[in-house]
């Protein structure tokens, strides 16, 4: 139970990488805030949180819809009285085409939600994580997230972009009691990893709860003075076996 007390804001909570990091943290004692775009996924996950005693509150939201995001920030700390982490996980794949080809309406859209979607989330909940004392962003990024990769397009991109912002913040958030951490994943077992590999063994991969050890970590009190690193999941798991 190493995050009881504790309460953490997840994006993109309805499936995946965000469903199980809201099963993992409620398994270690956190109150979760899950928001998504598709409400019927949602409230089936969040009925499944509080079917193991996990408290839990979902809220339907766009995180490129600023308004929509602060009025999420605003109904967690009114469900829980405080924020202590923040996982910046809602993620759209995009195309796999080369710049020439790409569909400019896609590509905006993809670093709305990438990149654009973080700096709102970010903003939003940074009062509540600076009044926590012990606040924690982590940024999920991905494999193609330090460097440029040919034929990954927007998502690339973003999430190049993205880990850009994780160093912002630490900078700037020094001394606040806000850290903030980017997370590469790696091959998990998700719709999204089937998507930009479709003749890929899912079978081969591990579950998106096999890799939440480094989440944790992150959102507990163990990580209060790291700030701007990049993990990468499951060196972090073999680490620590």
């Amino acid at each position: 139970m190493e995050l009881e007390g504790r309460v953490v804001m997840i994006s993109g909570g309805s499936k995946g990488l965000g469903a199980a990091l809201a099963r993992r943290y409620g398994e270690e004692g956190a109150a979760v805030s899950l928001c998504a775009r598709g409400e019927e996924t949602l409230r089936e996950v969040e009925a499944g949180l509080r079917e193991r005693g996990i408290e839990c509150l979902s809220v339907e939201a766009d995180v490129t819809d600023e308004d929509a995001v602060e009025r999420w920030v605003r109904e967690t700390v009114d469900a829980f009285g405080a924020v202590h982490a923040l996982v910046n996980n809602a993620s759209i794949l995009g195309q796999r085409t080369p710049i020439e080809s790409y569909d400019p309406e896609v590509w905006r859209r993809v670093v709305e939600v990438n990149l654009t979607g973080p700096f709102l989330c970010a903003r939003a909940a940074l009062p509540a994580l600076r009044r926590s004392g012990d606040g924690s962003i982590i940024n999920v990024s991905s494999g193609v997230g330090d460097h440029g990769r040919p034929g990954w397009g927007a998502y690339c991109a973003a999430k190049n972009g993205l880990e850009a912002l994780t160093e912002i913040l630490a900078g700037e958030l020094e001394g606040s009691g806000v850290r903030t951490n980017t997370v590469d994943p790696g091959k998990m077992r998700t719709e999204m990893r089937a998507a930009a590999y479709p003749d890929e063994d899912p079978d081969t991969l591990p579950t998106p709860y096999g890799v939440t050890d480094v989440f944790v970590y992150l959102a507990s009190e163990r990580s209060r003075h790291v700030t701007g690193e990049r993990f990468r999941a499951q060196e972090f798991e073999v680490a620590r076996r």
